[in-house]
């Protein structure tokens, strides 16, 4: 398995190298740029990759997951509450913090419930932060006591 591993890393290397040397010019217009077939083979390769890498991920992650009953558990515990600090961040978010009008205005079509979905982020991002910080802080006073 790992000789075809390698092999198919050296084939796309060489499909890379390749397709760089096909790049066009600095100098070209962005507008033929954009046209080129070895820059769009390239992106194509590396969404290729990426999707191989996420799958290959997943797979393995899950595998090791259902493994393990006790790491399942404390992962399902773990996304039980990052599901409660989800809820928290939702009903904390109100959909009035913008003025829908004053958006209209700008060009930015909106409503209550995109402005709430918004605020909603913005209140998961702080509540995260905190329990991340307050863990830091916990584990050094714990290290301090010890």
């Amino acid at each position: 398995m790992h000789k075809i591993v390698k092999i198919a890393l050296v084939v796309v290397g060489l499909i890379g190298a390749v397709l760089w040397f096909m790049l066009p010019e600095s100098e070209m217009p962005v507008t033929e740029a954009v046209n080129n077939g070895a820059l769009n083979t390239m992106f194509t390769i590396t969404y290729i990759l990426l999707g191989v890498a996420i799958l290959f991920s997943l797979v393995f992650s899950l595998m090791n997951l259902f493994a393990n009953p006790a790491s399942l558990k404390k992962s399902l515990f773990v996304i039980v509450g990052f599901l409660l600090v989800l809820g928290i961040g939702y009903v904390m978010a109100d959909g009035t913090d913008v003025s829908i009008q004053e958006m209209a205005d700008r060009g930015i079509t909106t409503d209550e419930s995109t402005i709430r979905q918004i605020g909603a982020g913005i209140n998961v991002f702080f509540i995260l932060t905190l329990i991340a910080v307050g863990a830091m802080l916990w584990g050094g006073v714990r290290k301090m006591i010890k």
